[in-house]
Order: C-alpha cells, then sequence, then structure tokens
C-alpha cells in the first residue's frame, strides 16, 4: 500500500482517487479551495422570484462511457449517482445573415441530412467525406494516444500506425486547412474551426487531426447531467469518501518535496510539518506545478503558449427565449476574433477583447436550475488569458469587464436575440476570476494550446504524475477522465 498525495479536487485528482482507493492505496485529496471540482465550478444566485443554478465550467458531457468505465471501475455504476439526458440538438448553430441555423446530432445520416436541407447537397457531400476522414482519425487517437501514457515526440513517432491512419491524421496541416481542403460551404468550415477552442487553440494552428474532437461529439452524443454538470464533482467525491479516500478542502500545497529525485511529501501553507507520500498526483495546471510546486525551467520553457481564456456572463433571464440548451452565435469575421484574442506578441500586437466574438448561450430546460417563468443563461465568449504580457488582457482594469459585458450583450441583440430588456440579474465572471478560483493561471481554460502533445503524465522526480487537463490526453471531462485512468494503472494496485 503507498501513501498518496492528490494535489487538486478537480474532476482529474478526484477520478483518479478513487481509481487508487479501489486498489488498495491510502489516498489523500489536498484542495485550495472550499469545494471540489476544480473548472466544473457552480454558482447559485437568489431572487425574490426564486433561486438560478449555474454551471460556470463545463456545459455537456461527451463520451458517456468514459464515466460509466469509471464508475464501474470502482464498484459503482453511474446511473445511480447521475441523470444523463441525451441532447437533439447537441448545438444550434446560428450563422451570419438570414441563413438558416443548423442543429447537429448523433445521428451521423440524419446530421448529414440536416446539412443538406440548410446549405445544399455538395455541402451535405462534402460533410460526408469529411466525416469518413474523421472517423479513421478517431480511430487511430483512441487506439494510440487517449488510453495510453504519451511522454515526448519519440512516442508519437514510434507508434505503428497504418500509413492511412497518417495520412487522415495529416501531420503538418491545420484545421482550417483541412476545411479548405474538405468543405466549400463557408459556415461548414467556420462549424469545424470552432472544435478548436474545445482545446484553447486557435484553428488557424491548431492540428488537423483535432478533426476528432467533432467526430467524438457528433458520434457518441452530447449529454447533459440533471441538476447541472456540477452533479458529476458531487458524485465523485461521494465515490472517493465511499472508498476511504481524505478530501481536505482550504489546503493549499505549496510546494512538492522531491530530494534524491523521488517524491517524499508535500508541503502546505501555514503547516509546518510536511504531509509525508510515496507517491504524488499533481491536479494541477502544469505551469503551476513547474513554475511554483517542483520548478523545473526546461519544463516551464515548453508551457509558453497558453490556451485562450473565457470571459461569461450569468444571466437571469424574465420569460422563455425558445432557444436550445446550447446554441452558438457566430461572427462575420471569425479571423478577425482570433486575431483580437491571442493578438501577435512577435510582432507587438496586444491581445484585446474581440469587438464581435462567437457567443455561446447555454439554457438549460431543466427546472431544478430555475424558478417557474424564467431561464439560467450562462453566456461564454473566447477571450484572452489574463495578465500584463502582450498576449494577455488586464481584466482587472477598472470598468473593462461591465464595459465588456454591455457589449456582449449588444451583440446578442445584433444577432437576434435580445434580451437586455428582461435581465433579472447579471454576474459577470472574467478570465482573473477563473484564476483567483481555480488557480488556473491567466484563467487559460487549457493550460497549453491545443496541440497533440501535453505535458506527459509521469513527472521528472519519481512517483510524480500529472492529471488534467492540462496534461496528456488534454482538456474537456472525458480526456480528464481518461488521464484519471492512465495514471493510476501506470501507479498501479498496492498489491502488485
Amino acid at each position: 500500500m503507498a501513501r498518496i498525495v492528490v494535489v487538486g479536487a478537480g474532476v482529474g485528482g478526484l477520478a483518479t482517487a478513487a481509481r487508487l482507493a479501489t486498489t488498495g492505496h491510502e489516498v489523500t485529496v489536498l484542495e485550495r479551495a472550499g469545494t471540489v471540482g476544480g473548472k466544473l465550478g457552480r454558482y447559485v444566485h437568489d431572487t425574490p422570484a426564486g433561486s438560478f443554478h449555474f454551471d460556470t465550467g463545463p456545459s455537456l458531457l461527451t463520451l458517456p462511457e468514459v464515466f460509466h468505465d469509471l464508475f464501474e471501475a470502482t464498484g459503482a455504476k453511474l446511473d445511480e449517482y447521475l441523470d444523463l439526458t441525451p441532447l437533439d440538438p447537441i448545438v444550434r448553430h446560428v450563422f451570419p445573415g438570414d441563413g438558416p441555423t443548423l442543429d447537429s446530432c448523433a445521428d451521423p445520416a440524419e446530421f448529414a441530412a440536416r446539412v443538406g436541407a440548410a446549405f445544399g447537397e455538395r455541402a451535405a457531400a462534402d460533410w460526408q467525406r469529411l466525416w469518413r476522414r474523421a472517423a479513421r482519425v478517431w480511430d487511430a487517437s483512441h487506439r494510440d494516444i487517449l488510453c495510453r501514457a504519451i511522454g515526448s515526440p519519440l512516442d508519437l513517432a514510434t507508434l505503428a500506425w497504418r500509413l492511412g491512419d497518417l495520412a487522415a491524421i495529416g501531420p503538418g496541416r491545420t484545421l482550417r486547412g483541412l476545411g479548405r481542403r474538405h468543405l466549400s460551404d463557408p459556415r461548414l468550415r467556420m462549424l469545424l474551426q470552432r472544435y478548436a477552442t474545445y482545446t484553447g487553440a486557435d484553428p488557424r494552428r491548431a492540428p488537423a487531426a483535432l478533426v476528432a474532437v467533432p467526430y467524438a461529439e457528433l458520434a457518441f452524443g452530447g449529454w447533459y447531467l440533471r441538476g447541472g454538470l456540477g452533479t458529476l464533482a458531487d458524485a465523485l467525491l461521494t465515490r472517493c469518501l465511499d472508498l476511504g479516500v481524505v478530501v481536505q478542502t482550504g489546503a493549499t500545497v505549496t510546494r512538492i518535496d522531491a530530494a534524491g529525485g523521488r517524491v517524499h511529501g508535500v508541503r502546505l501553507a501555514g503547516v509546518a510539518a510536511p504531509v509525508p507520500a510515496d507517491v504524488v498526483v499533481a491536479n494541477v495546471d502544469a505551469l503551476t506545478l513547474y513554475r511554483d510546486l517542483l520548478p523545473s525551467p526546461r519544463r516551464l520553457a515548453g508551457l509558453t503558449d497558453r490556451s485562450l481564456a473565457g470571459f461569461v456572463l450569468l444571466l437571469g433571464v424574465a420569460g422563455e427565449s425558445g432557444l436550445a440548451h446550447h446554441n452558438v452565435f457566430f461572427p462575420r469575421d471569425y479571423d478577425a476574433e482570433f486575431d483580437a484574442v491571442f493578438g501577435h506578441p512577435g510582432r507587438g500586437v496586444r491581445a484585446r477583447p474581440a469587438p464581435a466574438p462567437t457567443v455561446f448561450v447555454t439554457v438549460a430546460d431543466d427546472p431544478a436550475v430555475r424558478p417557474d417563468g424564467h431561464e439560467a443563461w450562462f453566456v461564454l465568449v473566447n477571450a484572452p488569458r489574463h495578465g500584463t504580457a502582450t498576449g494577455a488582457v488586464d481584466w482587472r482594469r477598472p470598468g473593462l469587464a461591465d464595459a465588456y459585458a454591455d457589449r456582449v450583450l449588444d451583440v446578442l441583440a445584433e444577432r437576434g436575440v435580445d434580451v437586455r430588456d428582461r435581465l433579472v440579474f447579471r454576474k459577470v465572471r472574467t478570465p482573473a476570476d477563473l484564476d483567483a478560483a481555480t488557480g488556473a493561471p491567466g484563467g487559460s481554460i487549457y493550460g497549453t494550446a491545443g496541440g497533440l502533445l501535453r505535458p506527459a503524465n509521469r513527472g521528472p522526480a519519481a512517483g510524480l504524475w500529472l492529471v488534467g487537463g492540462s496534461s496528456h490526453p488534454g482538456g474537456g471531462l472525458p480526456m480528464v477522465a481518461l488521464s484519471a485512468q492512465i495514471v493510476a494503472d501506470e501507479i498501479g494496485p498496492a498489491w502488485g
């Protein structure tokens, strides 16, 4: 039996803790915040009309089998803890102008038919060709990358990929380039490019292999959890406690002790004595790990390309909107949005809030999250991370957050959804707020921007492991759960 300390009680940390406890280890989870869940956050706003409940992080569950496997591996059934509801549409796409909208779904033939009805038969045929390629990329990725430890480019190079797999993955090609090659309709190109933001990346630079992201969403479906996705954190916490995991909140780890090339424990703020450990699992951003907890200048140097962040409005809205669960309102100029959000630090061009961004609106049709006759809106736009560097924005600058919130509501009104006179309240959350609440440096949602290689799960000291969205295999709830599986499998059972 190993003494294992998990630093951080995000989904990755809790999932790893549950798996390791099931295999006989003594596990303690230390979380700096007062609650568990990490970026899977929640917010409740009480009004005379009633309470509004919001997920402040992920709003969509994909690849539910990953979570069924997680709960079964720890001796439970997912359905005993969570109420999964399939979504159709998964996302409603609203494009510039007065043309048709496009509702995505988990039936490939039906979605192709919807594409044809909206944009014509040529567009449907284009999408089906791209879909066949995406399937091959997904199969290769799932088989060779997502469920195994990958530590370096050499690990990728030694994989036994077939030539057809390599051709589909398109090394050196971008997601933007893939769309231009396969899709003649600019609206479908825009739809495809949006998936680069699922990894925090600019589609003009993101690898073409990210075509696997829409495939996973549209092949296996999108799901909502009744009561909100935050109930997943509750379920994982309950599972950990039932398995004997010690979960301590309000415990800030300040350093990992790793003298002699292996971990010995961690140090806590305000506590003189170290917490001993044979194994440490870091469920923190890799930047935080290698900058603060176990300084490693060489590894830190590879983490400078930070992902985008998000600017959020939590709105209490009177009346009913008729919107789908997930809605995307695209701009006329997608390039201008990414030019603004990322800037061009190499040329001295500063990042800035996009004046006309893509707007994502989530409206859950769930009586548990809003009073009768009202809706709880989660509104998200891509935004630069918080900071003072050229590629960041100081979101603490007086007046900036409220002024940009006004602008986002104006943009929604310009795109046909005006709720400015129906607001019961609004709450603004900037990348600086995400940084403060979760420790995500600068509020970058995904750590580094989405390439094929993330920081390795195995750390530089013996007994140190990385789990979560900033490490392999990447961000998003299912990927984080897979990282937990990889790490738990690598550590092995207590009786092994």
